[in-house]
């Protein structure tokens, strides 16, 4: 077992002055953090869920899903810039810095701000709140939310991710 190790966040928030939705996770898994980017973990469902709401396939290098993210106005980063985790286990993550979300709100068209899981969603409310900032649940893309077959995901996420851009289009 792992020790709790003190971890920055390795990598930039992705998004542009296009973005109009925001998709947070908790903090990047040591998969991601070796890769440099977000959802990297190949059990990760995320990408087949953006994927499959968007009815395209998203490629499987950072530079498409960067392009894919661009497209489709999707801003992604992380609750998190510095803790204390073990591995990449949400439930060890201590001594937490957020990040100042400002930077990216300031700098884009975000209307909609979504949490990747119960644990982003609850570190939000703790350190974002506060700011007058509101969030939405997305049920976890992580392997380890056994409970949640894709089909399902995607049945949750879809009407969110959509009505918010549409939402936005409709401005």
């Amino acid at each position: 077992m792992s020790t709790l190790e003190h971890v920055t966040h390795p990598f930039a928030p992705e998004y542009d002055s296009n973005s109009q939705i925001l998709i947070l996770g908790s903090f990047p898994s040591v998969q991601s953090r070796k890769q440099n980017f977000y959802y990297a973990h190949p059990q990760n469902r995320f990408w087949k869920i953006l994927g499959q709401i968007f009815n395209e396939e998203v490629g499987p290098s950072i530079e498409q899903k960067k392009a894919f993210l661009k497209a489709h106005h999707i801003a992604l980063w992380d609750v998190i810039e510095q803790c204390s985790i073990q591995g990449s286990s949400d439930s060890s993550i201590r001594d937490v810095i957020p990040t100042n979300l400002s930077y990216i709100l300031d700098q884009s068209k975000i209307t909609s701000i979504f949490c990747n899981g119960k644990k982003a969603l609850q570190l939000f409310d703790r350190y974002q709140k506060p700011n007058g900032l509101q969030a939405t649940y997305l049920p976890s893309s992580s392997p380890a939310n056994a409970a949640f077959r894709l089909e399902r995901l995607v049945e949750e996420w879809k009407p969110l991710i959509l009505e918010a851009l549409e939402k936005e289009d409709l401005k």
